[in-house]
C-alpha cells in the first residue's frame, strides 16, 4: 500500500544557496568565511537566502579549509575540589562569552602520563588552543612535550614550563590572612597547609612563612591536610591540645570547617580562644559557626585572562623568545566574625 505522507524534505545545501541569491557557490563560501571581498548588497542576499532556505553549514567540511573549529579544550583535574571545579567554570564562562565551546579532558591523577593523553585526545578533535589547569608540579613538567605550535596557556601552573601562566597570587593571599590575624593581636599564627605536592599549597606557606618573618617571628612547622574537612578535624584536635595556640591560618575553607568543628568539640572558642582564617572564600564559609574569615580568588578573572591569553596565541602564534607572558590576580580577603571581635579569654592549660 503506497504512503500519502509527503517525502521528507531534504536539507539545503549550498548550491541551493547560491540559486536562490543568484551568486556562485564561491561567493556563498566567502560569505559564510566572513572574506572581506563580498559587497554589503551581495551579502545581504546571501544571508537572506540561507535564512530562508535553513542552511546549515557543514562545520566539519567548513573546518578543513579555515582550520577553526570554535571548540577551545581543556584539561581539569579533581573537578570535585571547589578551587579546580571554579577554575573550570570560569574557564567555561569566558569561553563562551567569546564565541567558543569548550571540550574538557578531565584526568584523575596529575601525573605525566595523564596529561599527556589528555592533550593527545584534545588535539585529536581540532580544538583550535588548550588550557592546562595545573595544580601540581607533575603536570607542569608533562607539558614539556607538547607541541610548540600548540596554543596553550596554563593555570596556577608555577613557571609553566616556558608556556603563558595565569594564576592568583597564592602567596599574597597568604599574607593578607597571616597579616589580618597578627593585626588582631595574636603572638603568632599556626598553619594548616594543603598536600606539600600542590603548588598553591607551597605558595600559601611561602607567603605564610614570608609574613611572619616580615614581623620578626619565627615559624614553626605547617600542619599538612589534604583539602579535606576530614584532614582539618585530624589537625584541629593536635593545635586544641595546645594552649599557645591563638590563630591558625587554613589553606582551605573545607579544612577550615573540620578545625572549626575539632575546636568546638574541644571547647575551643572561635573566636574568643583561637582567631582562624581560611582560603577560597566557598559559597558555605558565610555560614560556618562562626562566620569564616577567608581570602576569595576571583575564578571569573582568571578564566577571562586565560582565555585572552589562549586567543592571543590562536591568532598571532606562540610566544616567540623570551619570558612567557604571567597574568597574576590579585586575592582579597574577606574578613568575618571567626577572626574579629574576640574578648581575649586566657586558654587554660591543658
Amino acid at each position: 500500500m503506497a504512503s500519502n505522507a509527503p517525502a521528507p524534505r531534504r536539507p539545503a545545501v549550498m548550491a541551493d544557496v547560491a540559486r536562490l541569491a543568484g551568486v556562485s557557490q564561491q561567493t556563498v563560501s566567502r560569505v559564510l568565511n566572513e572574506h572581506p571581498s563580498v559587497s554589503p548588497v551581495t551579502r545581504t542576499r546571501v544571508v537572506a537566502a540561507i535564512e530562508e532556505l535553513g542552511y546549515r553549514p557543514n562545520t566539519a567540511a567548513r573546518a578543513l579549509v579555515t582550520r577553526r573549529t570554535g571548540v577551545l579544550g581543556v584539561v581539569g583535574f579533581d573537578t570535585s575540589l571547589y578551587g579546580p571545579a571554579s577554575t573550570l567554570s570560569g574557564l567555561e564562562q569566558a569561553a563562551r562569552r567569546a564565541g567558543y565551546y569548550v571540550s574538557v579532558a578531565g584526568v584523575r591523577v596529575a601525573d605525566g602520563a595523564a596529561v599527556r593523553q589528555a592533550l593527545q585526545r584534545l588535539t585529536s578533535q581540532s580544538v583550535e588552543g588548550v588550557v592546562v589547569i595545573a595544580p601540581r608540579r607533575a603536570t607542569v613538567d608533562a607539558l614539556a612535550g607538547a607541541s610548540a605550535d600548540l596554543p596553550l596557556v596554563v593555570v596556577e601552573g608555577g613557571d609553566g614550563n616556558g608556556r603563558p601562566v595565569v594564576c592568583v597570587d597564592q602567596a599574597e593571599g597568604a599574607r593578607l590572612a597571616t597579616r589580618h590575624l597578627l593585626a588582631q593581636g595574636a603572638p603568632t599564627v599556626w598553619h594548616v597547609a594543603g598536600p606539600s605536592d600542590w603548588l598553591e599549597a607551597e605558595n600559601r606557606v611561602a607567603g605564610w612563612r614570608a609574613e611572619l618573618a616580615d614581623a620578626g617571628i619565627e615559624p614553626g612547622e605547617p600542619l599538612h591536610g589534604d583539602w579535606s574537612p576530614a584532614s582539618g578535624y585530624s589537625a584541629g584536635q593536635l593545635l586544641a591540645e595546645r594552649s599557645d595556640v591563638r590563630a591558625v591560618f587554613v589553606a582551605n575553607d573545607q579544612m577550615a570547617l573540620g578545625v572549626l568543628r575539632a575546636f568546638h568539640e574541644r571547647g575551643v572558642s572561635v573566636p574568643d580562644d583561637v582567631l582562624v582564617a581560611g582560603f577560597d572564600d566557598i559559597p558555605e564559609s558565610a555560614y560556618f559557626t562562626p562566620p569564616l574569615t577567608t581570602v576569595r580568588q576571583d575564578f571569573e578573572e582568571v578564566g577571562r585572562r586565560s582565555i585572552e591569553l589562549l586567543l592571543g596565541q590562536i591568532a598571532s602564534g606562540p610566544p616567540g623568545p623570551g619570558p612567557a607572558p604571567v597574568a597574576v590576580v590579585a586575592p582579597e580577603l574577606v574578613v568575618r566574625q571567626s577572626s574579629v571581635g574576640r574578648r581575649r579569654r586566657v586558654r587554660p592549660v591543658r
